[in-house]
């Protein structure tokens, strides 16, 4: 089996889809196809897989090419450190996940000066060994018999007490870093794990508290906690406001380590060293760190529930409905500044522009400038921005007596207008608007063609959910630009109007193509087929085998 077909393999059976299938669609994606090109045109190639599955095949082979990258990595250290034997090599081979790959290399792995290591340094390995081990003959010694070859005061071992203490702290780590003893606990944390929220210390009576009084004092099982709670107790504890815990029974914690570690013939005197040297082992080391691994697990997944919510919440404002090319009126509602008023033609090129303040005492002249502007331009819409003021504004708009019954009055999301508004792209599309008018142009724009006009904000800027500060920002704009990816190649683009910021979007094209594409219709006119971009510098057959089929030359020659 080759190492392309063994990576397709093990995307296949971990995402239980077709062997060949993915086979098929990896060697596209390898190639440098997109996903909307390979859900769209090679559906012969894949069996018909939607670009969903075709998403998750592309992002599972990256999780499993990081995956074998760091097998690779941790066998190459293992030879370094002269360490690797067969038995290790084939536990390395036989890890299937990050966490299982980590846990056999922990013992191996590069790390700050610990106990262990000092006690070590002062000889105390063999005796550490015994009480782990408990080799023959070691039933008929006292502690005092095995303990007293090791005090040395200039090893800093002054008394039985230090001896065993370095020896428990060896043997702790050794525990703390079993394989098999971190599965166990893992399971136990996994099954019986209890999410628990409570106010941080010296917070109890701070009024911020009540911005989480539905969180304190929850107790719920931690697999089981929603990602709704998982983040607001992450957002309150890293505020400093709230105690955060997975806790477990300190009982079923010591036996699951004990059940692993201890025989039976374990002599008398050892088996308290041992029980000792266990109990350092959970408390200082097994469980600190098996807490905050399932409480990143629970983190990563609550983020990854989030993250797709607000990829869902984005999809839909990218594909609402777009009014048309038809003259519209727009309205930034404002209270003590005014409303900032864009009157916009057929095409979003902007006409007229004015600021009323209908909410401050200045009713009628408000409304008389509104009527003009209704009058000279006709529009077919108002839109209206639904943040602050937008419910008065639109009550003023709609008891106007100027106000035809023909023009439709519609709410319109705002978010992000003011991030556009003071953006380089602004200046660029807008240079001789001041920042406050170019959100009432962003607002009438995203009415006529709302895919066009978001695009030219940062996803993140939009305000598709409670939590996307929290959540990981890595994560969550790879996430979205996938959406507004899929979002624009499902709609396709019109080549001669679209701008730079749309065009990026377009499969197989990127930021310099689209530049490189408007600048070329700039200087030598229109596109009248959609092969004609291949005169653009820079754009080759493979980039235009992608995107093709996602242009549009509205009454050109094809």
């Amino acid at each position: 089996m080759t190492q392309t077909t063994d990576r397709a393999t093990m995307v296949a059976r971990e995402l239980s889809l077709p062997p060949a299938a993915v086979a098929r669609t990896l060697e596209l994606l390898d190639g440098g196809a997109t996903v909307p090109f390979v859900a769209r045109y090679r559906k012969e190639v894949t069996g018909g897989l939607d670009d969903g599955a075709i998403q998750r095949i592309h992002d599972h082979a990256a999780r499993v090419d990081g995956r074998e990258a760091r097998r690779a990595s941790i066998l190459e250290s293992l030879r370094e450190q002269n360490v690797l034997t067969p038995e290790l090599a084939r536990a390395i081979g036989a890890a299937t996940t990050l966490t299982e790959l980590e846990d056999v290399y922990l013992p191996y792995k590069p790390r700050r000066r610990t106990r262990a290591q000092t006690a070590r340094e002062r000889g105390l390995g063999p005796l550490a060994a015994l009480i782990l081990e408990r080799p023959p003959g070691a039933k008929a010694q006292s502690r005092e018999a095995l303990g007293a070859p090791y005090v040395d005061p200039a090893k800093e071992l002054p008394d039985l007490d230090a001896v065993f203490q370095g020896a428990r702290d060896i043997v702790a780590e050794q525990v703390a870093e079993r394989a098999d003893v971190r599965a166990e606990v893992r399971r136990l944390f996994e099954a019986k794990g209890e999410l628990t929220v409570d106010a941080a210390r010296g917070k109890s009576a701070a009024p911020e508290l009540a911005h989480y009084r539905d969180h304190l004092g929850r107790r719920e099982r931690a697999m089981n906690a929603p990602s709704h709670r998982v983040l607001a107790a992450e957002r309150g504890e890293a505020e400093g406001f709230l105690r955060v815990r997975v806790l477990i029974s300190p009982d079923e914690a010591a036996a699951a380590v004990r059940a692993r570690v201890v025989r039976k013939d374990t002599a008398p005197v050892l088996v308290r060293e041992l029980d000792l040297a266990l109990a350092e082992a959970r408390e200082r080391l097994l469980l600190p760190s098996l807490e905050s691994e399932l409480r990143r697990k629970l983190k990563d997944r609550a983020d990854a529930e989030a993250i797709r919510i607000f990829a869902q919440n984005l999809e839909s404002l990218l594909l609402a409905a777009p009014l048309g090319s038809v003259p519209v009126l727009a309205i930034d509602p404002g209270l003590r500044t005014g409303c900032k008023v864009a009157v916009l033609n057929a095409e979003g090129d902007v006409k007229a522009l004015a600021t009323i303040y209908p909410h401050t005492g200045q009713e009628q002249a408000a409304a008389a400038t509104f009527a003009g502007l209704i009058r000279t331009h006709a529009p077919a819409a108002i839109a209206i921005g639904n943040g602050t003021a937008g419910r008065e504004t639109e009550a003023f708009v709609r008891k106007l007596a100027a106000l035809p019954d023909t023009v439709k009055v519609l709410m319109v999301s705002e978010a992000g207008a003011s991030v556009y508004s003071a953006s380089e792209l602004a200046r660029e599309e807008l240079p001789e608007l001041d920042v406050s008018l170019r959100g009432a142009v962003s607002i009438g724009r995203r009415l006529q063609d709302p895919l066009a006009e978001l695009v030219k904000i940062d996803p993140k800027s939009i305000g598709v959910g409670q939590y996307q500060h929290d959540v990981d920002q890595a994560a969550l704009a790879a996430s979205l630009d996938r959406v507004v990816e899929r979002a624009v190649n499902q709609v396709g683009v019109s080549l001669n109007t679209a701008s730079p910021t749309l065009l990026r979007y377009v499969a197989g094209l990127g930021p310099a193509l689209a530049k490189a594409i408007v600048a070329h219709r700039a200087s030598h006119g229109p596109f009248k087929t959609r092969a004609a971009i291949k005169e653009v510098p820079r754009l080759g057959s493979k980039a235009f085998e992608q995107c093709a089929g996602f242009l549009r030359v509205p009454h050109g020659a094809e």
